[in-house]
């Protein structure tokens, strides 16, 4: 595993990026998108996994998470604007950076949660740079549940200011997320049933920080984009497409959005495309008790799609 600093693309911050090269011939190279809250080095035993088969993996934490993030007060802010924007132009950086130092490799995005809003959004503009792309954990939702949070979010941001940590925007989007679990233990029992994953998560200084306003302006300012079906009209159609996710994951709402998506893409013209929901898996698969099946399944598609 290999660290280093890249310059993001706002002109300002540099990108914490890790490489895991595998000790065999490269034969592909997988981008890793995370999520909200969390940070690259979470798929370390991912990475190591498609490492055996030849696949490099990298990937960066995003503005406002992991080391990326200069001091904490940054962890959960962004950037003052064009948010979703601007990560998303910085997985290119990293996309551009991958490209010069390992050229002429098929190359995939793996994106996960917001990651894989921003991934969505990565396909409406860069789509051509990749061979392929896999969705976890991925949702939708509605304009009316949209229009409202950015009417919040609004607010709360013209009485409080933008770094501003709200308990009642983090209620707003997570409260109802172990509603179907029973005997719920912490949290983020929503996130997998692998009680081992949950409680690291819980203790861990970049996973148990609160998301400020800005960090759900731009996870709104996403979903907006990524949503619009001018938008959705310019991923390439030729794009390989996996959509994978737990069919017990809040996000997603229980596998209903994300089989929307799965619609949306194919009726906008995307010829390869597929779709696996895991039965009982919550919202992080590669973390998920039965991982061994989810990550042989992404190497599977990887291979296919070589």
């Amino acid at each position: 595993m290999k660290e280093l600093y890249i310059p993001s693309s706002d002109g300002k911050n540099q990108l914490h990026v890790v490489i895991w090269e595998p000790n065999i011939t490269v034969i592909g190279i997988v981008q890793i998108s995370h999520g909200m809250i969390e940070y690259i080095k979470r798929y370390d035993e991912f990475a190591r996994y498609l490492n055996q088969y030849g696949i490099l993996v990298i990937g960066n934490d995003h503005l406002g998470h992991g080391e990326t993030a200069k001091i904490d007060d940054d962890l959960g802010y962004f950037c003052p604007s064009n948010m979703s924007e601007t990560v998303v132009a910085d997985l290119y950086e990293v996309t551009r950076f991958a490209k010069k130092n390992y050229p002429n490799v098929p190359y995939f995005l793996f994106g996960h949660s917001m990651g894989s809003f921003m991934a969505r959004r990565y396909i409406m503009t860069y789509g051509n740079e990749l061979d392929g792309v896999i969705i976890s954990g991925t949702g939708n939702q509605s304009g009316s549940v949209l229009k409202a949070g950015k009417i919040m979010v609004s607010l709360t941001k013209f009485f409080k200011g933008d770094r501003y940590r709200s308990k009642m925007l983090k209620n707003m989007f997570f409260s109802k997320f172990n509603n179907h679990i029973p005997n719920v233990r912490t949290s983020n029992d929503w996130l997998t049933k692998d009680e081992t994953i949950v409680d690291k998560y819980n203790t861990d200084k970049y996973c148990t920080y609160s998301f400020t306003v800005n960090g759900y302006r731009t996870l709104l300012d996403v979903l907006s984009f990524i949503q619009n079906s001018n938008n959705i009209a310019k991923i390439p159609k030729n794009l390989s497409v996996f959509l994978i996710a737990g069919e017990e994951d809040p996000v997603g709402n229980y596998g209903k959005a994300v089989k929307n998506v799965y619609e949306i893409y194919k009726k906008a013209g995307i010829k390869d495309i597929s779709i696996k929901l895991y039965k009982n898996d919550r919202h992080e698969l590669i973390n998920e008790t039965d991982k061994e099946d989810v990550y042989d399944d992404i190497r599977h598609w990887l291979i296919c799609h070589l």
